[in-house]
């Protein structure tokens, strides 16, 4: 949806907490303002997290998540939709059937599987509903390598062939387009991928040295759901979204928190 030249963009975030602020809800409310956009939050799942790991999940009440939805939906204009973590089955069905009503509005879905520390964030049983029920609904899916690999039920990509192979297949899921992650390949460069119809494109990067990468994910998907729900194509979205974050990570050291993966600089063109 395409707002006019003198409106501000509204995008909705349906994902976890992180109280630490580098990732999930907080890091995509972070993200929509330093993109320039008003962000919005469904609540699915309350984490106990910081830099080092996460110790607990609580998920909310599947009702209580659809009916935050429905009521953002009741009287804002939403633009754009980014969908992070989900948690489980009950909360995945719950979205789909709060966003039908809908379709035409941009979705960007992350499938948030796994935290940087190992931990996982989503049951298993909720991977066949993501597939079945959300990848239908979604303009853009934006799995990392690992990510992929559990959608497809298959070993992880460890170059850019079976990335490729990953990604076409992904795209026939239901999906209208994936944008691949290759952070996780052991390379000195990390590019993504993106397959849009019969559009193939590569967008190459080098890889940033820094142990400051906490919600890159989550920030990266919600900086092209800003990009989408301000009108741009899914292409130059993706590249809009994945230069400012280039920036985010290089400049994370200007920032100090924690002593594990630090948070990217989400308002380093901001702030001085």
């Amino acid at each position: 949806m395409k707002t006019s030249s003198t409106s501000i963009a509204n995008v909705l975030s349906i994902a976890g907490s992180d109280p630490s602020g580098g990732a999930g809800i907080q890091a995509d409310l972070k993200t929509f303002s330093a993109r320039g956009c008003y962000g919005m939050a469904a609540i699915t799942a309350l984490t106990a997290q910081n830099t080092q790991g996460v110790s607990a999940v609580q998920a909310l009440d599947p009702g209580f998540v659809a009916e935050q939805i429905r009521m953002v939906f009741a009287d804002v204009r939403v633009d754009a939709v980014k969908i992070g973590m989900i948690a489980n089955a009950g909360i995945a069905s719950a979205i789909a059937g709060a966003l039908r009503p809908h379709r035409g509005i941009p979705v960007v879905l992350d499938p948030v599987m796994i935290a940087k520390g190992g931990a996982s964030l989503l049951d298993p049983e909720a991977v066949s509903v993501l597939q079945d029920e959300l990848l239908p609904l979604a303009t853009l899916l934006t799995p990392n390598l690992p990510e992929a690999a559990a959608l497809l039920g298959e070993a992880e990509a460890e170059n850019r062939r079976v990335m490729e192979s990953q990604a076409a297949r992904l795209a026939v899921c239901g999906a209208a387009a994936v944008l691949l992650k290759g952070g996780h390949l052991a390379a000195a460069d990390s590019p993504d991928l993106l397959v849009l119809g019969e559009s193939v494109r590569w967008f190459e990067a080098p890889r940033i040295e820094t142990k400051n990468t906490h919600g890159t994910g989550c920030s990266l998907s919600s900086a092209i759901a800003a990009e989408l729900a301000k009108g741009l194509s899914p292409y130059d979205a993706v590249a809009v979204a994945k230069d400012w974050l280039a920036e985010a990570v290089r400049l994370s050291g200007t920032l100090s928190v924690g002593s594990g993966h630090g948070p990217v600089h989400h308002f380093h063109a901001l702030w001085q």
